[in-house]
């Protein structure tokens, strides 16, 4: 019964020695894109759209238009795509890891 329990207890602490996920997991940086420049205010498409109908803000006010929506998109994104693809947006300014783009309202 002896030996039995010993080889668990080893099997057990050999296990142990295998978790050092933790202190890899701390070096591991996740980087999302920061808006501080922009009024994110909903989805565009749909309210979980990850593109953005943008606000008025110091950064944004020489591209608002009354002809145009202003919508932010995080950059490279396939929502960015899309949005160029189904609307015809135009890129007017990048910013924090999102792009802005000027959607034609007509």
């Amino acid at each position: 019964m002896k030996p039995l329990f010993g080889v668990g207890l080893v099997l057990v602490m050999a296990a142990c020695q295998d978790m050092p996920l933790e202190t890899e997991a701390a070096d591991t940086v996740i980087v999302s894109p920061t808006h501080d420049n922009l009024r994110l205010m909903r989805g565009y498409r749909s309210t979980d759209d990850d593109c953005q109908l943008t606000g008025e803000t110091a950064f944004t006010i020489d591209f608002l238009d009354d002809a145009a929506d202003l919508v932010s998109c995080p950059s490279g994104s396939d929502a960015a795509q899309s949005l160029v693809d189904m609307y015809d947006a135009r890129q007017v300014a990048e910013t924090g890891g999102y792009t802005v783009y000027s959607v034609p309202r007509r």
